[in-house]
Formats: structure tokens, C-alpha cells, sequence
């Protein structure tokens, strides 16, 4: 454009060509193109084959293939692994249409197809798919409605325990080198009781002792008292939860405290579990506790921080498995 406009401006074309550094067929080229089709024509055109153009494989076949990984396991189509990797996908490529591409080359495809490689989530084999339908599509929204229709609060809720000895996340190390973390010897442990709201509201117990029906109706008795209305309170079938000694106090306290039960191996629908991941992930449990009474601090510690930061509990419910609660 520059040299075109230097040609319109009256110059001859040895001036532009020694001017710009180009060859003069380089500036009649660019005079030609001008003359035939104005500015339109000298915009630089991308150079190659464009996306898509001679692919070895058709859209029909790549439809399939993406199809395949996205329904099947690899070990369901006569392959090895659980898991999809590049040379997974492109061992179901040479099986189905004899064509051997490079580990780069099924990349491409998968990127093409908007697929990026991903931890997977797990289930229990004894999960009921039907069951977890139900919750999600009948049975919580009728509690989020009764919720509602009662003015009362709707709660998820879960234990967890930590322990002296666990170590959570990686560090860096020399290659070959595995890095060594010194910890206690001197095994010891707290658990917790959590529940969370979607309003950001969070109630908690720490204690020491084993998790069981007592320790159940303690928790239930603080949380009773944090309410002056019926809370309605999710959770997983835990034998203590279910025990004869709960049982008897929720008959006792009728207007206050009513238990939903979610289905079996499934702690995914359940946003509390991350309360329990974030815990085991916060800086003060990387911190090597020398004692319980420590330990429990720290804990107390994490869930009074996240008290006061109701945006990360209102987080929780984020996930893409948990969106069925705020729906």
C-alpha cells in the first residue's frame, strides 16, 4: 500500500523499488493488483492449506471418533486403559479406518474438536444412576420448595477427618529425586461436622472423638440453636446419622431439624465435600501440628476464616455436578 502510494504520489518504479527494498517486479506486481482490484486486492491473503483442507480423515469419521470418546472407555471398544490419551485415540482410528496417525497429529484433532485433556471425576460402580435422577430432578426440589413455602433454611452437611500424618498436595524436586517431607511420628487427629447454605452461611463442630451417634445430636442441638426456624438438612446415609439415638431426637425436636438423605456413592451432590477438600488443601494444614489440641486449633481456625468469607462458601455450589441445587 505504501509503494502504491508512493507510485501515486509520481515517483518512477526504480525509486520505490530501492526505496522499500524490493525487486521491480515486486512493484509491478503490486501496481497490477491495484489497478485490477484496488485496496481490496492488496491485502495479504493467509498462506497454506486452510483448517481442514486434506485431512485424513472425513467429518463423518471424525463425528464418530469424537462421539466414541466422549460415550465409550477405551476398554469398552476392545482397547486397553480406562482412560482416552492421544495414542489411546489414535489406536481406535487405525482399528476402525487403517490409518496410523502421530500422538501430534491425534492432538490436533481433539483440539479441533474442542476436547482438552482432563483429571476425570470418579464414581462408585454401586452408585444407582436412578436414584441420583431422582434426587436431582424430583426429590430436591420439592425440599428446596417446602424450603421455600416454610420460611425455614435449607443446609448440605458432612464430617471429615484429618489426621497428623496426611500430606496433601505436590512440590518441586529434582528429576529422578522424589522430595522428602518429615512429619510426626506421633500419629493424632480431629474431625469435623460442617453444614453450608447457598446464602454463604456456614456452622461447624470440631471435636476429638470418634464420629457417632452422640457426637450427631451434639451437632444438631448447636445447629437447632443458630435458628429460629426448621432447618431442613442434606446428607449422606452415614449409620450414625441414621441411628435410633438421632432418630429419637429429630422426634423429640419436630420443628426444628428434618434430615433428606442423599442417594449412595454419591458424594458429588453434595457441595459440603468440598469443604472437606479445601480444608485438607488450606496453608495451615500443610504446617506439621505437634500435638491434637493443635491440630484442632488450626482446624477451628480454617472453618472461622471461611465464616467470614461468605463468596467462597456461596462457591461450593458451583460445580458443574452441583448446579442442580441453585436451578
Amino acid at each position: 500500500m505504501w509503494a502504491v502510494a508512493a507510485l501515486l504520489a509520481g515517483r518512477d518504479r526504480e525509486d520505490v523499488a530501492e526505496l522499500f527494498k524490493v525487486s521491480f517486479k515486486a512493484v509491478d506486481n503490486w501496481w497490477a493488483r491495484w489497478l485490477s482490484g484496488g485496496r481490496e486486492a492488496l491485502v495479504a491473503q493467509p498462506r497454506g492449506r486452510r483448517v481442514g483442507e486434506h485431512q485424513l480423515l472425513g467429518e463423518a469419521e471424525q463425528q464418530a471418533i469424537r462421539q466414541a470418546v466422549l460415550e465409550h472407555r477405551p476398554c469398552d471398544l476392545g482397547l486397553a486403559g480406562q482412560l482416552w490419551t492421544r495414542a489411546g485415540v489414535g489406536d481406535l482410528i487405525a482399528k476402525l479406518y487403517r490409518v496410523r496417525l502421530t500422538e501430534q497429529g491425534v492432538g490436533k484433532y481433539l483440539r479441533r474438536w474442542g476436547l482438552s485433556f482432563q483429571r476425570p471425576d470418579k464414581r462408585a460402580v454401586e452408585q444407582d444412576t436412578e436414584a441420583v435422577r431422582v434426587w436431582r430432578e424430583e426429590t430436591w426440589p420439592a425440599i428446596r420448595a417446602k424450603v421455600k413455602a416454610e420460611g425455614g433454611e435449607g443446609l448440605f452437611a458432612d464430617q471429615v477427618g484429618i489426621r497428623s500424618d496426611q500430606v496433601t498436595g505436590c512440590t518441586w524436586g529434582a528429576k529422578g529425586r522424589t522430595p522428602v517431607v518429615r512429619r510426626t511420628g506421633n500419629r493424632f487427629s480431629v474431625n469435623a461436622m460442617s453444614a453450608i447454605s447457598t446464602k454463604g452461611r456456614m456452622h461447624f463442630m470440631v471435636f476429638t472423638e470418634t464420629f457417632d451417634a452422640d457426637v450427631m445430636c451434639r451437632f444438631l442441638n448447636r445447629l437447632a440453636g443458630h435458628f429460629d426456624r426448621k432447618v431442613h438438612l442434606a446428607l449422606d446415609g452415614h449409620s450414625a446419622h441414621r441411628s435410633r439415638k438421632v432418630r429419637s431426637w429429630l422426634a423429640d425436636h419436630p420443628d426444628r431439624i428434618q434430615l433428606h438423605f442423599l442417594p449412595s456413592y454419591s458424594p458429588e451432590l453434595n457441595p459440603d465435600e468440598l469443604v472437606n477438600t479445601d480444608l485438607k488443601r488450606s496453608p495451615p494444614m500443610h504446617n506439621r501440628a505437634r500435638d491434637q489440641a493443635q491440630l484442632a486449633a488450626e482446624t477451628r481456625r480454617f472453618f472461622h476464616r471461611r465464616q467470614r468469607q461468605p463468596h467462597i462458601v456461596r462457591g461450593y455450589f458451583g460445580g458443574p455436578h452441583l448446579r442442580y441445587i441453585l436451578e
